[in-house]
């Protein structure tokens, strides 16, 4: 299995014009985020998580040729926003694409893209097979994926686990039923804003404690903010089996 960061990055707290902060500046490649994204590829599967605003440009950067689902997290724009894209995969494949959601998401996901669901298909437009995410472990073909679910404050989301890798963003907290589904991941990825207190999202410090509880052998931190700081500085504070994750990434699980 092969893990590629799509994108490492959020839409939380970070101005879109004119941002004047020495990250925004900074020409260090490893301070260039798009939305967070992964792609997990096992065998000649290739699944994504999340197409947040810029997953177009992610599957082009990335060379993805083929794709066989997408599972989702949550509804929040900067999860969601990119769908539309998955065009161009049914193009190329004659097929649907196969979404994975929980029903709330797909709500979402229907009021978002209503002209996908709609009665009469125009010519064109994304075709898009939806399966309900319940408690339960499910497949995506033969990929077997356990959910995981974390608090974003109040809101549910989900985080994934295949095989010896986890992945999860978007969490405040994990309850104790719920990292026991993550123990004895060999490659875990968890959300790290900024260094500061954050309502909804994890911060350094509490990613680092999660992290310790988890023992992976790696762990990658994303949904990075501009807030946490430039990454040279910011890795320099990291336990060695820890480390910023930084778009372009590649790893092997």
């Amino acid at each position: 299995m092969t893990i590629t960061f799509l994108g490492t990055g959020t839409s939380q707290g970070v101005p879109v014009i004119a941002c004047d902060c020495e990250v925004c500046r900074s020409p260090d490649p490893h301070d260039k985020r798009l939305r967070s994204s992964i792609l997990i590829s096992v065998g000649e599967k290739n699944i994504v998580v999340d197409t947040g605003p810029d997953f177009r440009y992610q599957m082009l950067r990335a060379g993805v040729k083929h794709l066989e689902g997408v599972l989702f997290t949550h509804e929040h724009k900067d999860h969601i926003a990119g769908l539309d894209d998955v065009r161009a995969f049914n193009y190329k494949s004659g097929k649907d694409m196969e979404v994975y959601a929980l029903p709330r998401v797909q709500d979402a996901l229907k009021r978002d893209f209503y002209y996908a669901f709609t009665e009469f298909k125009y010519p064109g437009i994304p075709l898009i097979n939806l399966h309900d995410i319940t408690s339960d472990d499910f497949y995506v073909d033969d990929v077997r994926v356990t959910p995981i679910q974390v608090m974003h404050y109040k809101l549910p989301v989900l985080g994934f686990r295949i095989g010896d890798f986890t992945y999860i963003t978007d969490a405040k907290t994990i309850d104790d039923t719920e990292l026991e589904k993550i123990k004895g991941s060999k490659i875990l990825v968890l959300n790290a804003l900024q260094q500061t207190p954050h309502i909804s999202h994890l911060t350094l410090n509490e990613a680092l404690d999660i992290a310790a509880r988890i023992g992976a052998e790696r762990t990658y931190l994303t949904h990075l903010g501009h807030q946490m700081g430039k990454a040279e500085e910011v890795s320099r504070l990291l336990p060695p089996s820890v480390e910023l994750a930084f778009d372009g990434l590649v790893v092997n699980v």
